[in-house]
């Protein structure tokens, strides 16, 4: 999800070969660090849970490996780089591209889309807060093999790490990112080695390749079997970062990444490690660290290191991404963005939401202090989201792309049927921490769907107290008030309607300027608005202008270059001749509220930590005038 290469903006874009090749690397950076991770840890706590309940033995370790092949092969490689990195919104993938998309051809379902892509999003958050944690955890744990009286120092070194990575990030990253790119496509070389040493250390491994094996292990051995998909889909974490980071780095790239490196590395190594259970059975304690002899293991858990805080890394700058759009979509509230390179449109960095996952990451690692503890609570977010994936993918497929309705199904069912099986899996694991990502994402739903009510419900209030914009300048033009110089510019939501703003200036100043510009800043349901098309300027009468300006919601809109979009279409603004009038409004509770009064107070809350829009729409502080304005919710 992170914007790290310079110059990827769409999926399609025609790439020269170096171009191809930078992207390609780009990719296997920033969009495979966090499945390429899995390995540390996914076959080691599979078949140690089946092991604890006495499923153990070749056929629960080939079983297992069986499972995770297809797993790879049907959700990952199907699912995600065959299907879904087709269904793309004009070049843009993820959650709320595939949201806004669904919502624009299925106009009957957009309620039940949006609270699909809502919830998707949410869970995404709880995946953020786990993934830091328990991939650093699991790399920094190779310490106990090299000398195991260092057992007590991974809490430590771990928490130090992940401390580091959230202060580094007010910095940006744009400068190291240029190195994960080739320190993850090293270590993908290093899973393979070492995968590849071991896969001849028992033969039968390779009898994994049959389905029928996994099928037969869940089918023989019931809860336990279950139970053990959940873990089994932990080599599938980080696959939707595959869709997400589509109009990063391009379709093509992000394919041939994955076929030609990505997924034959992995599964070598867990081939790799099957076998050496197989042949070694007590290399259980840690199968991926065995995989390497004694004098590689340190250099191992240096680049495992480096490979979890780049995986980190990407879910971070993802969890800024997706925290833009959900603003652009009206889903939360403003909060600050602050663009951390001139070079990389993509390279922003919020520091409320960094604050909090920084919160959320350490008290999960303190809490659980080992990666096994924290497996359980690990793959509950990922089904979750993935299924959301398919549902809205499945209106894509049929409205979007034109497909018979029993044709989209066929596509679409059978992978949601895995994905469910999968998601059941992991709901057995609630008691064991799978209630982590369940209530960050419940919290988080909460508050997105009491944001979008309490906007709505605040929109018809302030509506109540506004003109139409063409009746009040025929009114203005039939008794004209005092007129002053310059120009005002008046920030308003709905561009017919006269604002708030205008007519409390009117009210209590009594006077007008000379030219004044209604300005409607506008979020469309895609991810960008080519330039051409991002101003729309109307002379409603001699002295009002109505200017629209549109945005996608993976943009953050800027006041100055609306501005300099106007004068490209001769509509001169002085900035410096130029005053802003801005609504500031004291939201309060009314007995007559559609929502309950908790809601109506929480709404009111998350208002008053909005972030301002002077500072948002980076408006020149000197140049702002305030009206407050007191509003009944």
């Amino acid at each position: 999800m992170a914007q790290t290469v310079a110059g990827a903006q769409g999926a399609e874009n025609e790439h020269t070969d170096k171009q191809f090749w930078a992207l390609a690397l780009g990719s296997i950076g920033v969009v495979y660090g966090d499945i390429g991770t899995s390995p540390l840890y996914a076959l080691r706590e599979a078949v140690s849970h089946a092991t604890a309940q006495g499923a153990s033995g070749p056929d629960a370790v080939l079983g297992i490996l069986s499972l995770m092949t297809w797993t790879l092969l049907l959700i990952v490689t199907l699912k995600y780089v065959v299907v879904l990195l087709n269904a793309d919104n004009k070049g843009e993938g993820g959650t709320f591209a595939l949201m806004a998309l669904g919502q624009s051809v299925a106009k009957r379902s957009a309620s039940l889309i949006l609270v699909l892509g809502v919830a998707g999003a949410a869970f995404f958050y709880g995946d953020a807060v786990i993934t830091p944690a328990i991939s650093v955890l699991s790399a920094v744990e190779g310490l106990k093999l090299v000398a195991p009286q260092l057992g007590h120092w991974v809490l430590p070194i771990t928490v130090a790490i992940l401390v580091l990575l959230f202060m580094v990030q007010s910095r940006g990253t744009a400068k190291v990112a240029q190195f994960f790119g080739p320190i993850t496509l090293v270590w993908f070389v290093a899973l393979a080695i070492g995968g590849l040493i071991h896969i001849i250390d028992d033969p039968r491994v390779f009898l994994a390749l049959n389905p029928i094996l996994g099928i037969s292990f869940v089918a023989s051995h019931g809860v336990v079997g279950l139970a053990v998909m959940g873990l089994v889909f932990l080599v599938a974490t980080g696959a939707e970062a595959l869709y997400a980071d589509l109009g990063h780095f391009g379709r093509k790239p992000i394919q041939f990444a994955w076929l030609s490196v990505v997924q034959p590395a992995l599964i070598l190594n867990y081939f790799g490690q099957g076998a050496l259970l197989l042949a070694h059975p007590q290399a259980i304690e840690n199968p991926f660290y065995r995989l390497y002899p004694s004098w590689a293991l340190i250099p191992m858990v240096v680049l495992a290191t480096m490979a979890t805080v780049i995986a980190s890394q990407a879910v971070i700058t993802g969890a800024f991404s997706f925290t833009r759009q959900a603003i652009q979509l009206g889903l939360l509230p403003r909060l600050q963005i602050r663009h951390t390179s001139e070079a990389v449109a993509g390279q922003i960095y919020l520091p409320r939401v960094n604050q909090l996952l920084f919160a959320g990451v350490l008290m999960v690692t303190v809490t659980f202090r080992s990666s096994s503890d924290l497996a359980a609570a690990y793959g509950l977010s990922v089904t979750a989201t993935m299924v959301i994936d398919s549902l809205m993918a499945f209106f894509v497929v049929w409205r979007c792309w034109h497909w018979p309705v029993w044709k989209a199904a066929a596509l679409m069912v059978p992978l949601l049927l895995i994905e469910q099986a999968f998601l059941t899996a992991n709901v057995l694991k609630i008691p064991e921490g799978g209630w982590l990502p369940l209530s960050i994402a419940a919290l988080l739903s909460l508050i997105v769907l009491t944001w979008v009510r309490g906007s709505k419900s605040l929109a018809r209030a302030t509506r109540k107290n506004e003109a139409e914009l063409d009746w009040l300048v025929r009114k203005l033009d039939s008794k004209p008030p005092h007129r002053v110089s310059g120009t005002a510019i008046f920030l308003t939501g709905d561009p017919t309607a006269a604002p708030t703003s205008l007519m409390h200036n009117l009210k209590h100043n009594r006077v007008l300027h000379e030219r004044n510009i209604i300005l409607t800043i506008k979020t469309e349901d895609v991810p960008r608005v080519q330039r051409h098309e991002r101003i729309e300027i109307e002379r409603v009468a001699d002295t009002f202008i109505r200017v629209v300006a549109h945005y996608g919601f993976m943009e953050t809109p800027s006041v100055p270059k609306i501005i300099e979009h106007c004068r490209r279409k001769d509509l001169n603004i002085d900035i410096s001749a130029t005053s802003f009038f801005l609504s500031r409004r004291s939201l309060k509770t009314t007995m007559k509220s559609e929502m309950p009064r908790w809601q109506e107070r929480l709404f009111i809350w998350l208002a008053g930590r909005a972030e301002d829009a002077t500072e948002y729409f980076r408006i020149p502080s000197d140049r702002v005038v305030e009206v407050g304005t007191q509003v009944m919710v």
